[in-house]
C-alpha cells in the first residue's frame, strides 16, 4: 500500500439549497461535505465512520459520480472523473463499483438474481450468452451464493443473500475500487459477520482498493487498515486503524468509541462523552463544529475552525486540543469534576 494514491480528494464540498424556513424567507444552505481532502492508497481499506447525518454516504455518492461535487476536485487513476464525457465515464466505471446499503432496495425486485447479475455483464459487452451466463454462476460460487438461489427474486432472498447478490455485482467487471456504503447495517447481526469476513476476503484476493463506509467503530476495526472519522461534514481525524483504535486523539473518536457496546465492564472505556444532540447542518456551530457537544471546548474552539495537521506520524487530526498530554489532561479533569 505505498505508491501514488489511487483515489485522491481535494477540497471536495457539497452543499444542498433548501426551502426557505418560512414563507418568503431566504433559501438555506445544508453543507452536507464540507473541504474533505483525502487521499486513498491502491489496495488499502478505508474506514470513513461517524453518525447518521455527518456525509459519509454524500461523499460516497460523490467519488461514484452518482452525484457532483459543490466545489473541489478528484482523481481516480490519475483522472478527474468529472471531466470525463458519458462514454469515458461509462468506460472508466469499470474499475469504481459500489456495494448500497440497503440490499432489497439496490435490487430491481422484476428481476431474477441472475439477470441482475449478468446486466451489467452484457451492458460491457462482457461476451455470448453462454458466457455470461459461466460467469454468473462463478460470480455466485465466489460470494458464497448457492446456485439454486440464482433463479429467485429478491424478495424470494434473505437480506444476507441479496447482499452477497449486490456484491456479485459490484465485482462483475473486476474493478480496482469499490465503495461500502454502510454494506451490514441493514442485516441481522448473526449475518453481519459472515458478510464482513466475504468483503475482507474479496479485497484480499482481488486486490481491491476498499472505501468502507460505516457508523459502527467495531465493524470498521475489523475491516479498515485507515480510519477517517468524519463530522458535520469535515474530517476530524484520520490515522492507522490500530492507532485510532487504540488511542484516538479527536474528541469526537473517543465519543464514538465510547458508544461502543463492551461485554466486560472493566473493558469499557472511561472516555468524556459528548454533551447534547448533532447540530443541524442547516446552521452548524462557528470554528469547530464539535465544540457545543465537547467536553475540551474553549474560546478558540468558537473563533478558530481547526485544520487537520499531522500529529504523530501518519495521524491527522483538527483539533486544537490534540495534543498527546493536553487531551489526556482535559479528560481525566472532566471526569472527575
Amino acid at each position: 500500500m505505498t505508491g501514488k494514491p489511487f483515489l485522491s480528494l481535494r477540497g471536495i464540498s457539497k452543499t444542498y439549497a433548501m426551502g426557505p424556513a418560512r414563507l418568503g424567507g431566504p433559501v438555506r444552505n445544508l453543507h452536507a461535505v464540507d473541504d474533505v481532502t483525502l487521499d486513498v492508497l491502491p489496495g488499502e481499506t478505508l474506514g470513513l465512520v461517524g453518525e447518521s447525518g455527518c456525509g459519509k454516504s454524500s461523499l460516497a455518492r460523490m467519488i461514484m459520480q452518482l452525484e457532483p461535487p459543490t466545489s473541489g476536485t478528484m482523481v481516480l487513476k490519475g483522472r478527474d472523473p468529472a471531466e470525463l464525457g458519458n462514454a469515458a465515464l461509462k468506460e472508466a466505471r469499470r474499475d469504481f463499483q459500489m456495494v448500497f446499503q440497503d440490499p432489497y432496495a439496490s435490487l430491481n425486485p422484476r428481476m431474477r438474481a441472475r439477470a441482475i447479475i449478468a446486466e451489467v455483464l452484457r451492458n460491457y459487452r462482457f461476451g455470448t450468452p453462454d458466457q455470461i451466463n459461466a460467469r454468473v454462476e462463478e460470480l455466485a460460487r465466489q460470494v458464497g451464493l448457492s446456485a439454486h438461489l440464482l433463479d429467485r427474486f429478491p424478495h424470494e432472498l434473505s437480506g444476507g443473500q441479496c447482499q452477497r447478490v449486490g456484491i456479485a455485482r459490484a465485482i462483475a467487471l473486476k474493478p480496482r475500487l469499490i465503495v461500502a456504503d454502510e454494506p451490514v447495517s441493514a442485516l441481522d447481526v448473526s449475518i453481519q459477520a459472515q458478510i464482513l469476513n466475504l468483503i475482507v476476503e474479496l479485497q484480499s484476493e482481488m486486490g481491491l482498493t476498499l472505501v468502507f463506509v460505516s457508523h459502527d467503530m467495531s465493524v470498521v476495526a475489523h475491516v479498515a487498515d485507515r480510519v477517517a472519522v468524519m463530522y458535520l461534514g469535515r474530517l476530524v481525524e484520520i490515522g492507522p486503524s490500530s492507532d485510532i483504535f487504540s488511542r484516538p486523539l479527536h474528541p469526537y473518536s473517543r465519543t464514538l468509541l465510547a458508544a461502543v457496546p463492551r461485554p466486560v465492564p472493566e473493558a469499557r472505556q472511561r472516555h468524556a462523552s459528548a454533551r447534547g444532540e448533532l447540530p443541524s447542518p442547516l446552521n452548524p456551530p462557528s470554528g469547530c463544529h464539535f465544540r457545543t457537544r465537547c467536553p475540551l471546548a474553549t474560546e478558540r474552539c468558537s473563533a478558530e475552525r481547526p485544520q487537520l495537521r499531522s500529529i504523530e506520524g501518519a495521524r491527522q487530526v483538527a483539533c486544537h486540543h490534540a495534543d498527546a498530554d493536553a487531551v489526556g489532561v482535559h479528560v481525566t479533569e472532566n471526569l472527575h469534576a
